[in-house]
């Protein structure tokens, strides 16, 4: 599948203070990234990003994305506008296979604890729109309500006497006409 919204950039070709990378979604893109997660529209997605280059082949991504979208109450089901705003610091490396080692040096050992594994340069290339969209989608309410909107539970109905088996011996023994 194509991504919604593509920027590609080489990470070889970066400068040596890095790149300075701003992404303004087309309305386009932003129509098809609003039907990708399911979303009434996305009126406006920018991104800034700096990508610059890491240790070992890689690459580092910090940055900020912003949108303003529509998203539907997950209570009334009536469109209300909202707002994302999320910070973007990634690490980018190439395939443990494609990444440079002197002779004789073990793969590297990555610890669990601390920060996430790198996300893997693929043919030498990291997409920041997708990234964008990554964490414009990562910024969402997955629960969206309207702010003057209050879930109300439905009326606990009153309790009834209970149908057990036994119900019918409530009533007593019916007279036996012998």
């Amino acid at each position: 599948m194509q991504e919604p919204l593509s920027r590609i950039v080489r990470v070889d070709k970066l400068p040596r203070d890095g790149e300075t990378v701003t992404i303004e979604a087309t309305p386009a893109e932003r129509e098809a990234l609003a039907g990708f997660l399911k979303l009434p529209s996305i009126e406006r997605l920018t991104a800034t990003l700096t990508v610059r280059k890491a240790a070992r082949g890689g690459a580092r991504v910090t940055g900020m994305v912003r949108g303003a979208l529509t998203q539907t109450c997950i209570v009334s089901l009536d469109p209300f506008p909202a707002t994302v705003e999320e910070a973007v610091d990634v690490r980018f490396a190439p395939p443990d296979d494609d990444r440079p080692r002197r002779p004789g040096e073990a793969p590297e050992v990555v610890s669990m604890i601390g920060e996430d594994e790198p996300d893997p340069i693929i043919d030498g290339k990291i997409d920041l729109g997708a990234l964008a969209a990554e964490f414009f989608a990562l910024g969402l309410d997955p629960y969206p309500r309207k702010p003057e909107v209050a879930f109300e539970p439905p009326a606990e109905p009153e309790p009834e006497a209970a149908a057990t088996p036994f119900a019918v011996l409530r009533g007593g023994k019916p007279a036996n006409d012998d």
